[in-house]
């Protein structure tokens, strides 16, 4: 499958690592291919162990890939979903791993909550797109090797496209995630970034990001 992974930050490198090891063909997009390519940059020394993946403009990146992942910050997602057209994101399995968090002098907060979501967002700017919320309940470490820890735990997908879900969730247990529980529309995806407040205080009380949500039922 042809995967287009938006975002050169350690999400992005990551997931781009693991669908290419899998034997997909995957490009990542970034604003400027040839600065992000060039010099002694965290994306240019990691690419250079990487011979498989392409990196190409966000528009060119959205426009070869079957399934477009958004691996950016929540604040800068809408910016760079409109980068990458809607014309090349059309019709496409749109894949929203961002969180709306900031930090500010009252510590973490969402920029949008309760009753709207960064997910439903993206959908309503780009209506046709097959926008799907996963992973983001997760650091990077865990969506690419959830078999790290010693109990099978769970991940989520919300979205309106039921064969979109079915394609995120086939793209899921290839990476290891067993367990996935379709959550419901694009709605639901109000729940899994809220959940990112307590993940925070989660990381800082146990000393780690290596963690997960287990649905024991």
């Amino acid at each position: 499958m042809r995967i287009a992974i938006l975002g050169t930050g350690m999400v992005g490198r990551g997931l781009a690592a693991r669908f290419a090891d899998l034997g997909h063909s995957v490009t990542v997009g970034t604003r400027d291919p040839e600065r992000s390519t060039t010099g002694d940059g965290e994306y240019a020394l990691w690419l250079a162990g990487e011979p498989t993946i392409d990196t190409r403009t966000f528009a060119e990146a959205a426009a070869a890939g079957e399934v477009v992942v958004n691996a950016t910050n929540g604040h800068v997602s809408l910016d760079v979903l409109h980068l990458a057209g809607a014309e090349n994101l059309a019709g496409k399995v749109l894949i929203d791993l961002a969180n709306p968090i900031e930090f500010g002098p009252e510590g973490l907060t969402l920029f949008v909550k309760d009753t709207d979501s960064l997910a439903e967002q993206i959908q309503r700017a780009f209506p046709d797109a097959r926008v799907v919320k996963t992973l983001n309940t997760m650091n990077v470490s865990m969506m690419v090797n959830p078999g790290q820890l010693a109990e099978e735990t769970s991940v989520f997908v919300s979205g309106n496209d039921e064969a979109a879900k079915a394609t995120t969730t086939r793209l899921l247990n290839e990476l290891g995630h067993d367990d996935v529980i379709d959550l419901g529309d694009i709605t639901t995806a109000r729940g899994t970034e809220m959940w990112l407040t307590l993940w925070i205080r989660l990381m800082q009380s146990l000393g780690t990001a290596t963690f997960n949500l287990k649905i024991v039922r």
